[in-house]
This record gives structure tokens, C-alpha cells and sequence, in this order.
């Protein structure tokens, strides 16, 4: 996208009233940079989704129907990042991820893709994403091309939504208790459940109690969506030192 049809699209979307335009906009968007797939993707604090974009109507049902966003690797992988990526740098050797990705593929989604996270306001997570069906080499070139159009694009229209949406901001987030801000910590450092257990002397049924507690106070969907939510809150902070302290287990929380 040049310059002068950049800036144009960004006074278009400043002068926007209503979310319906966003929609628009994105679909002029796809044409313009001929791509399968462009969505903008908002997950408030409280767990609340609205999305834009142009995806095939049906696999956006089946998306929710199947509940994805629990395993969605680009969801689940940009919550842990707020660097934008390409969809080949996330985790997809779970059989679950596998067969997202398969389903996804097989519904028009594309084979390649790239992901802006964008953090906003008490804890809102929104993707700006675009995906195409081509080889590694050609996807390679496209993205160097358009990537820095797409992350000021990505901000903006954050922007515009969050203008228009004021009733989606969620409220103040609850405080969590110590054993709550233990287990989320060493969870997001990536101990198991029977490690984190071990580390608090606490059996792992009081070990979910407290994951169970946590995600309800967040608002989040699943032990992944708490632990970003925790950390854009400020309310636990995940580091190297804490791990030496507490023994070094190497582990993964998978769920």
C-alpha cells in the first residue's frame, strides 16, 4: 500500500461512526493487498469477543460451535506475545492444534498467516490478522513488503473500536488472592500442575481451586487467557529469578 492510499484509508477510518464501517473498510482492505483473509478479532478482559473480517460466515460458526478460541494456537499464542507473528513460529504439535489447522485449511482459512497482537485497556487482547493460501517463499516476500502497513493499520483500527465499543470496556479487575498470584506465576512460568502443586504444598485439587477462583475474578476462558490477563494486569510478574528460586523444574501447563 503506498503512502497516499495508506493515509487515506486512515482518514476514512478516523471519520467512522459505526463498527459496521470497520467492517467495510476490512473488506476493501483484502481486495486492495489480495488476500484470502483479513479479521480484526477483540477478546475484552471479561472474556467478551467481537470480531470483523472476512471469513466465510459458516466457518465462523463452526469456530464458535466447536469453541476453538480454547485451542486456537494463534489465540492462545498471542496471548503470550506482543510481538506480531507468523503463524509457522506457534506451537501446532498438539493433535487438537493439528486438526484446527486442518478444519481451518479445509474451510477457506489458508495455509499461511501472520498475527498483530495489540494490547489495549484493563487487560483487551485484539488480533489483526491476515492469512492467504501460497507457498513459504512467496508468503516470505508479501510479508516484508506490507508488514509495517499492517501493524499501523493493526493500531488504528484498535483505536476506532475501542472509541465506538466504550460499553465493552469491562470493569476494574478483581484483586487475586496470594495462592491465586502463586499458582498463575509459576504456571506462566511453564511448571505443571503437579510440579505447582509440589511448590506450594497443596494438593492439586486445592491446586485448581485456586486456577478455577483466579479465572473467574480475570474473566478468563481457560489457565492461558488467565495468565496473560494476570500479567497485562500487573498482578503477578514472570521472570528467571523467581524460577531459581523455586528450584528450576523445567514443565509445561498445557490446558
Amino acid at each position: 500500500m503506498i503512502v497516499l492510499e495508506l493515509d487515506q484509508f486512515l482518514k476514512t477510518l478516523e471519520q467512522a461512526d459505526a463498527l459496521e464501517q470497520i467492517q467495510e473498510l476490512i473488506f476493501g482492505l483484502r481486495n486492495h493487498f489480495q488476500v484470502d483473509h483479513l479479521v480484526y478479532h477483540w477478546v475484552s478482559r471479561d472474556g467478551e469477543q467481537y470480531g470483523c473480517g472476512t471469513y466465510d460466515p459458516v466457518w465462523v460458526q463452526r469456530y464458535v460451535d466447536k469453541e476453538y478460541l480454547r485451542i486456537d494456537p494463534v489465540v492462545q499464542g498471542c496471548f503470550q506475545r506482543f510481538d506480531p507473528v507468523d503463524w509457522k513460529r506457534l506451537d501446532w504439535s498438539t493433535k487438537a492444534a493439528r486438526e484446527f489447522r486442518e478444519d481451518a485449511i479445509a474451510h477457506g482459512v489458508g495455509n499461511q498467516g501472520f498475527s498483530i497482537p495489540i494490547r489495549g485497556p484493563s487487560g483487551q487482547l485484539a488480533l489483526f490478522t491476515a492469512s492467504h493460501s501460497t507457498d513459504d517463499e512467496t508468503w516470505a516476500e508479501f510479508m516484508a513488503t506490507h508488514q509495517r502497513d499492517w501493524i499501523l493499520i493493526a493500531h488504528y483500527l484498535n483505536q476506532k473500536a475501542l472509541d465506538l465499543e466504550k460499553a465493552r470496556t469491562p470493569e476494574p479487575v478483581r484483586t487475586l488472592s496470594p495462592r491465586e498470584c502463586d499458582a498463575l506465576t509459576y504456571l506462566g512460568m511453564g511448571y505443571s500442575r503437579g510440579q505447582v502443586a509440589d511448590l506450594l504444598s497443596i494438593s492439586e485439587h486445592t491446586l485448581r481451586a485456586y486456577i478455577e477462583s483466579a479465572r473467574f475474578k480475570l474473566g478468563a476462558f481457560n489457565t492461558t487467557h488467565a495468565v496473560a490477563r494476570a500479567v497485562s494486569e500487573g498482578l503477578i510478574v514472570i521472570g528467571g529469578s523467581a524460577r531459581a528460586a523455586a528450584g528450576g523444574w523445567p514443565g509445561r501447563e498445557t490446558e
